[in-house]
């Protein structure tokens, strides 16, 4: 090692050590270190300084509890500073606001909050809170902070419909919740797969609605069912339990009740309700059904009375409605809803949604309370003083805030934790999407479309945790963790403060902190992903190893990324290595020698047409054009591993030129099936080959198909002779196949490698 090498990696190493000791999620407002550190220990006095009412001994006594069952620490409890040294001080503001002071000195901590902000202020010592259990004493570096909010709405969403989760477990969530300075639960408690919640005057909601006789198993596209019975809901004892807790925690629950749509539990225990006459059952499958509630009066009398329960139970200002995925078809052949649509001069049934949601605000206002629904409560026409969650992008919530709307921000495409965070090959099964933690940590909840007085009407933003593919605690928390830390700056620290690269050091310091929880997270900040690019001027390719941390800048002088070949275990450490044969192996993300995270598993297989020029008739689609139909590896499921190129009601034409004649023994090009999706196999697949890129001569011979569920191989055998283009067609359906594609319906077709043997 040289020593410019050596001082390097001295500097690198103070640096960790340094961003170790000052690690705070999410980032304050202003830090500002000190020399020195404060030690904490059982000799430390704890004294609340001007706070006459005692309002904040709750939030002390969940600090000073927090030190004990994980420390062995017991502050001394002083009502006088007759001391000067070995202090914990703490100064009541006057406003009970989320804003707090912190100033760590060697001889005492002083605190100047109150309520939610003495809270705040906690969570931070916490962090900076270094030691293993039982230690007598605690190092705390001396450092100085103010901070406060960015955004009003800092919330995680919870779904027990599809998977119920008991009361303990909501505990664990809110202080999740709180343990990032977040400040709102969304709690999803009614669906077509489950009614959650006690309602005292409709019993059915729960002897019949809670229960289902089976459910999916696997991925939704398997189709596949067990035959088990589940259930579970909370009675309204235990949700009064629950709401007392989120508030020692500064957290304001709200509640979701699902309408129109998402029916099927409620429809279930009293079909009436319906606009024909069912019978239903309560879901066993994931999606969107046709059946929701019907208009009529006995519909809105059951809804208010229900909504009147919910009122008495969750004292916050908002009551979520849903609003979401309500199809229409029901109330196009209904005569109430066609009748009801005439007296009240509705053009189309979109406009009888937002009458429908227009009178469920009523009541609400009525009742004191707010609405808030999914942006589909746009369509119609927007209900007067309704708030408006966006997830079907942030087009919704501009929408809203231009009409001068409040908006909570909750786009699927940064705000999905039901989405896979790494490798999906390697991970466990989600609904499908890609939102890493750096995605989320990029996420700015107020479009630059907006003018000042509009971004006003952003509150904030949640992320939503949807449980169809999350069936136990653990994986709630794997799906959530760490991805709520980047969240939670993005939502707390102000634009200028924000630092990925700093951030993403932080959080492997951080995941000691998580590890005090016994929580499961996720490492696929570690994870490997193998990059297959052209080399220049050269018929191969190149792989290229990188990963977050390494493209982020972190940790490259004391990690490395390692590449090991699988039939020699050789480790190859210099990239980019030129692909000029069939390659098998693996990459790992290793820290001092030692492997961290999950492997990148690498199969290239050479052939004739690597990196040869392909010519397409019709481009691909723009959402699935990343691909490449011969870098020599195979495309895997999930599809967003970038190896699938994708076509929309048209048909692939792929012209490969190999530079030479030669002589060709087999084409195989891989097609993915998932009629779930709507992505099909090709009705047929042409093979053309020629000399002169001109005259091509179909080849009229049938492949043989290899399949694993969802991927198929189509192999064709070529008569011995010499081409030097080929060209390949895929029939894309579009017409009805047995059913299966009506001429009406969007048909995909995906394709990975072409192999030319």
């Amino acid at each position: 090692m040289t020593k410019k090498e050596l001082w390097l990696l001295i500097l690198s190493l103070c640096y960790l050590r340094i961003t170790a000791q000052i690690s705070i999620v999410p980032y304050p407002a202003v830090l500002e270190t000190m020399n020195g550190t404060f030690v904490m220990s059982n000799e430390t006095k704890i004294v609340l300084v001007s706070d006459p009412l005692k309002q904040n001994e709750a939030e002390v006594n969940q600090f000073t509890g927090w030190l004990q069952f994980h420390f062995n620490i017991n502050l001394q409890r002083k009502n006088t500073l007759k001391e000067t040294q070995n202090l914990l001080l703490i100064y009541s503001t006057g406003q009970m606001s989320e804003k707090y002071e912190l100033n760590i000195q060697p001889s005492k901590i002083i605190i100047k909050a109150e309520g939610a902000g003495l809270k705040n202020a906690f969570e931070t010592l916490k962090q900076l809170i270094h030691g293993n259990n039982n230690q007598k004493a605690i190092e705390i570096p001396s450092c100085f902070i103010l901070d406060s909010a960015q955004f009003k709405w800092r919330g995680m969403h919870l779904d027990v419909s599809r998977h119920f989760f008991d009361k303990q477990f909501i505990k664990r969530y809110i202080d999740f919740i709180s343990m990032y300075k977040m400040n709102v639960f969304h709690w999803h408690l009614t669906d077509d797969q489950g009614w959650r919640i006690e309602i005292k005057k409709y019993p059915n909601l729960t002897a019949t609605g809670s229960q289902r006789k089976g459910s999916m198993i696997g991925h939704y596209r398997d189709h596949l069912f067990d035959s088990i019975s589940y259930g579970g809901f909370y009675t309204q004892s235990d949700i009064k339990e629950i709401v007392a807790y989120a508030k020692t925690k500064h957290v304001t629950i709200v509640p979701e009740i699902e309408m129109p749509g998402h029916a099927m539990a409620a429809l279930a225990a009293y079909p009436n309700l319906a606009c024909n006459k069912g019978p239903f059952e309560v879901a066993t499958q994931w999606g969107v059904f046709d059946d929701v509630f019907c208009p009529k009066p006995e519909t809105f009398d059951f809804l208010e009375n229900v909504l009147s329960e919910v009122i008495s139970l969750f004292p916050g200002e908002y009551i979520h409605v849903g609003g979401d995925e309500c199809p229409k078809s029901r109330w196009k052949k209904c005569d109430n809803c066609q009748q009801l649509m005439s007296k009240e001069n509705l053009k189309d049934e979109h406009e009888l949604q937002s009458y429908f949601i227009q009178r469920i605000e009523k009541f609400l206002n009525k009742n004191n309370k707010k609405l808030i629904g999914w942006d589909e409560i746009l369509e119609g026409g927007l209900a007067q003083n309704a708030a408006v969650m966006s997830w079907r992008g942030t087009e919704g919530g501009i929408a809203a805030a231009k009409q001068k709307h409040a908006v909570v921000m909750t786009p699927g495409s940064h705000c999905y934790f039901d989405h896979y965070q790494g490798n999906p090959v390697s991970e466990p099964v989600a609904i499908g999407g890609f939102t890493p933690i750096e995605k989320v940590y990029d996420f700015d909840p107020v479009p630059v479309v907006l003018n000042e007085q509009e971004r006003s009407y952003i509150l904030g933003a949640q992320a939503n945790v949807w449980t169809e593919y999350l069936n136990s605690p653990a994986s709630v928390e794997y799906a959530v963790f760490p991805r709520i830390a980047a969240l939670s700056e993005a939502l707390w620290t102000v634009p200028e403060n924000k630092n990925k690269q700093r951030f993403l050091g932080s959080i492997q310091e951080h995941f000691r902190y998580l590890d005090l929880y016994q929580i499961n997270y996720s490492n696929a900040i570690y994870g490997t992903q193998a990059i297959i690019n052209k080399c220049e001027n050269k018929p191969y390719y190149c792989l290229q190893l990188t990963n977050t941390l390494f493209e982020n800048g972190v940790n490259e002088i004391t990690d490395s990324l390692l590449l090991i070949e699988t039939e020699t275990g050789k480790h190859i450490y210099q990239f980019p290595l030129v692909l000029d044969k069939s390659f098998t192996g693996y990459a790992q993300y290793t820290r001092g020698g030692k492997a961290i995270g999950k492997q990148c598993f690498i199969s290239f297989k050479h052939h004739l047409a690597c990196g040869m020029p392909v010519q397409f008739k019709t481009s691909p689609s723009k959402y699935y054009n990343q691909g490449n139909l011969v870098d020599g590896i195979k495309g895997e499921y999930p599809l967003n591993n970038k190896q699938w190129l994708a076509w929309n009601d048209t048909d692939m034409e792929a012209t490969i030129d190999l530079q030479v004649s030669q002589t060709l023994a087999n084409i195989t090009v891989g097609f993915y099936r998932n009629e779930a999706d709507f992505i099909y196999l090709p009705s047929k697949v042409k093979v053309y080959c020629s000399e002169d890129s001109v005259n091509f001569n179909e080849l009229d011979i049938l492949p043989t198909i290899e399949n694993n569920k969802t991927q198929y191989n189509y192999t064709f055998k070529l008569p011995n002779k010499q081409y030097r283009y080929v060209k390949l067609v895929a029939i894309c359906p579009t017409m009805s196949d047995n059913g299966k594609v009506g001429s009406a319906s969007s048909s995909w077709l995906f394709a990975d490698e072409i192999e030319i043997n």
